[in-house]
């Protein structure tokens, strides 16, 4: 299995657990897309450090070729699949009152010391 497709099976399988899997539909949500450049910046200034200084570098074979920043498409849209689960997680997580009432400095249910 290429590199390509690996990324495309990922974002596919980031879907459908997003959409059918969980039903958190982030991906319908402008909230998302208008975060998710931020995500971005940072994912093509780490891949671009990484695969412009050479640190990891990526079989021509085994990918599409096209580069954005250094680091080949694929890279991002594995970068796209991970976020999209983990936030579908978290949300779906949310929902189900995992931690009902999140407070910065609190550990969830346990009680503080």
């Amino acid at each position: 299995m290429t590199y390509t497709a690996a990324a495309l099976l990922g974002v596919a399988g980031a879907l459908l657990v997003d959409l059918v899997g969980l039903r958190t539909r982030l991906v319908r949500r402008a909230v998302f897309w208008a975060t998710y450049p931020i995500v971005l910046v940072f994912q093509l200034l780490s891949n671009g450090i990484l695969t412009g200084r050479r640190i990891v570098i990526y079989d021509p074979a085994a990918i599409v070729g096209w580069r954005i920043a250094y680091a080949p498409v694929e890279d991002l849209l594995f970068g796209f699949a991970m976020v999209l689960l983990t936030l579908s997680v978290w949300v779906w997580l949310g929902r189900r009152g995992v931690q009902p009432t999140p407070r910065a400095g609190e550990g969830g249910r346990f009680p503080r010391r």
